[in-house]
Formats: structure tokens, C-alpha cells, sequence
């Protein structure tokens, strides 16, 4: 039996952190034993516990732009030697032959590698555009160190290569898997449309993401406006939180709304955990990421929840959506495109009826979780 230490670089359950879950719980337990180190608590870690996965806290640093300094750099060196040795002192005893780093932003499995004497599987999750010098660094040191190099879209395999800092035959494409069975079309609850503030005959665009720079809630907002004035049935709703310290992002999208002369047409909640019910709220789900989204998991959810999808033509989203079968695809970064396609959907039930049972079977087809689990027990296997 092999096993294999997980890093990854929080504890919420958003989309890399069900992902994580998904992996670990079902990878066949006669071949795998699991151990998770997480940097916080949080509900990944109940939901890890629940499923009787071993989870470990160590408060190891993770990389972010607060580093980006002299100063934040002699600390991220000290802090990440220190932890790194904590984790080797904490599970030293078992026999770790993999390690598992679930994100760019995790750096100790370098270091851990070499203390455990163990192989290094790096799952790339991440497009990172900017600031260009942590692209490179992260690119030089997934090349040098990984011995293998998981990309969750070819997108992020080509922005890696785009490098040079990285041999492509060190690079594997593994697609994210969706519970399909978790996340498909099913009744809506009374309940959930009253909290909602929504009616059987209203028409709602949804978008679940965290509110940061990038994911495009103000965006999408200013895509909605033309379209809610002229529609009173129409409802748009955000679902997402925001990272500690950044706080004021969720307050500039409240003010926003205020502003807008549309709010009480919008509803704004913070992420939450029955995200197979709140799907079934929608009728067209968009997810207008400025950036390029490596391949968000809230699009194959979506997706296998019977929606059809609007989406920027950059990143992951380019491989999940086949554009005008099961949803559409906008250039960068136009607006009023954007209200265009949406206004499609929006007007034509039919339309949306027959994208969203298109992306069902898109979803069922390409993006199983068996598929994806027997990918990586493949790759652990070689190792």
C-alpha cells in the first residue's frame, strides 16, 4: 500500500477543495491511505473527517502576494523550513512514498519531498497571469522539482509550457470529475425559493464564485442592469465569500447593487454548502472570470446540473463549453456581448431547455469522477 500526503492551501469548499474530497475519498483505500495536512481549520476539514480521511493542521505559509517584498520573503523562508519540519515530525513514523501538493501556492512538498525521500505529484490548478515574476517562479519551481506534473485543462498545460521552464512531457491533462449523481437536475424546495425571494414564473441568472479581483461579479453586474430594468421577472443571484483581508471587495459589489436601481432583483449570499439545491435555482449560470479560469468546478456543476453556460472565450471554460450547444462563449472582456447572449437565453426557454440537457450529457460523458480517480491512481501507481 502506498501513502500519499495531501497539501493543499486552505480549508473552505470551494471548488479545488471539493476537488481534494473527491480525490481522497474514493482512491481505492487496498491500494491508498490518504493523509491531509491543511494550513487552518475550516469545513474542508470536517467534511475530510466525516469521510474518516486522516487530517492533520500545521500552520504552514502559504504563497500570496503579502510575500512578494524582502521582508515578506525572509518570512515566508523561515515560517516554511519551520512547518516544513512539523509535518516530517508529525508523520515521520508512516511510510509516506507520495507527496501530493494540490496548488502552486503550496511549496512544501519541495522540501518534504527530500525529508521523506518521496515522490513529488504537483496538480496545477492555477492561470497565473500576474504578477508575471510569480508565474515564473512557480513555473521554475514545479519544472525543476515535480516528478510529475498534473494540469486540470491543456490551457494550463500550454500556460506552463508558455515558460519554457517546463518540459511538456512532464505534463499530464487530467479533467476534474463532478458527482453526478450529487449534482443533476431535481425539484426545487419551497423553502429555498422563499429564501430566495424567487417565484415559479421568474427567470434566474446565477453565478457561484469567491469575490475577488478576478472572477467578475461587477462584471456580470454591469452585463445585468440593461437586461433587469427591462425585465421585472428576471433575477440575478451571486453565491461566494471572500479570503480574510479582503473583506472590502463584498462591500464595494454591495454598494454596487445599491447603486444599481435594480437590488431588489439581486440576491447576494455567502458560499454555502447545498450548492446541488441553489443550482436548481437557476436557469442560465454565467461565470464572466476577467482572468482565465483554469477549469472552474462550479462550471461542471453547473453543467451537470442541467444549466446552460455563459462564459468568457479564455481559460478552462474553453474545453468545458461547446459554444452554441450547451451554452455560449464572449470575448474578453465585452460587456455588452455578454448581455447579449445571456438575453438569448433569457428570452428563449426552449434555448435554454435544450443547452441545458446538453450540458447534462456533456458533463455525464466527459467529466466523470471515475474517469478522473482512475487517472490518478495510474499516476500514483508509476511512481
Amino acid at each position: 500500500m502506498q501513502t500519499i500526503l495531501f497539501l493543499h492551501a486552505g480549508a473552505e469548499l470551494y471548488g479545488a477543495d471539493r476537488i481534494l474530497i473527491n480525490l481522497v475519498t474514493e482512491l481505492n483505500p487496498q491500494k491508498f491511505h490518504s493523509i491531509v495536512v491543511l494550513p487552518t481549520e475550516g469545513p474542508l476539514v470536517d467534511e475530510l473527517r466525516k469521510q474518516h480521511i486522516e487530517v492533520h493542521i500545521v500552520e504552514y505559509p502559504i504563497l500570496r502576494r503579502k510575500y512578494f517584498n524582502l521582508r515578506g520573503m525572509l518570512r515566508y523562508l523561515q515560517q516554511y523550513r519551520h512547518s516544513c519540519r512539523q509535518i516530517f515530525d508529525l508523520i515521520k513514523d508512516q511510510d509516506v512514498t507520495i507527496i501530493h501538493a494540490n496548488t502552486l501556492a503550496v511549496l512544501e512538498g519541495i522540501y518534504l519531498k527530500k525529508l521523506f525521500r518521496a515522490k513529488l505529484v504537483w496538480h496545477v490548478h492555477e492561470i497565473i497571469t500576474s504578477p508575471r515574476i510569480a508565474f515564473l517562479v512557480t513555473s521554475f519551481m514545479v519544472g525543476r522539482f515535480a516528478n510529475q506534473i498534473v494540469a486540470v485543462s491543456k490551457e494550463v498545460k500550454n500556460h506552463l509550457v508558455s515558460s519554457r521552464l517546463v518540459n511538456p512531457r512532464k505534463i499530464k491533462v487530467i479533467y476534474n470529475g463532478v458527482d453526478t449523481e450529487k449534482f443533476k437536475p431535481m425539484p426545487v424546495s419551497a423553502g429555498l425559493k422563499s429564501e430566495f425571494q424567487v417565484s415559479d414564473d421568474d427567470i434566474v441568472v446565477g453565478m457561484i464564485g469567491r469575490i475577488n479581483a478576478w472572477k467578475g461579479q461587477s462584471t456580470l453586474l454591469q452585463a445585468m442592469i440593461p437586461l433587469l430594468k427591462k425585465n421585472s421577472k428576471l433575477k440575478l443571484i451571486f453565491i461566494g465569500g471572500v479570503f480574510a483581508g479582503e473583506e472590502k471587495r463584498k462591500k464595494e459589489l454591495v454598494m454596487a447593487i445599491e447603486q444599481s436601481r435594480v437590488a431588489s432583483q439581486i440576491v447576494l449570499k455567502d458560499f454555502r454548502n447545498d450548492l446541488p439545491s441553489v443550482y436548481q435555482l437557476f436557469d442560465v449560470f454565467v461565470l464572466p472570470s476577467t482572468n482565465p479560469d483554469p477549469l472552474p468546478t462550479v462550471v461542471l456543476e453547473a453543467m451537470a446540473s442541467g444549466k446552460p453556460v455563459v462564459g468568457f472565450r479564455h481559460g478552462g471554460v474553453i474545453e468545458m463549453v461547446q459554444a452554441d450547444v450547451n451554452g455560449f462563449l464572449v470575448n474578453p472582456i465585452e460587456i455588452d456581448d455578454l448581455t447579449r447572449c445571456i438575453q438569448k437565453l433569457v428570452v428563449n426557454e426552449n434555448l435554454r431547455s435544450k443547452m441545458g440537457t446538453a450540458s447534462r450529457k456533456r458533463a455525464v460523458q466527459q467529466y466523470s469522477p471515475q474517469r478522473f480517480i482512475s487517472a490518478f491512481e495510474d499516476i500514483y501507481s508509476q511512481q
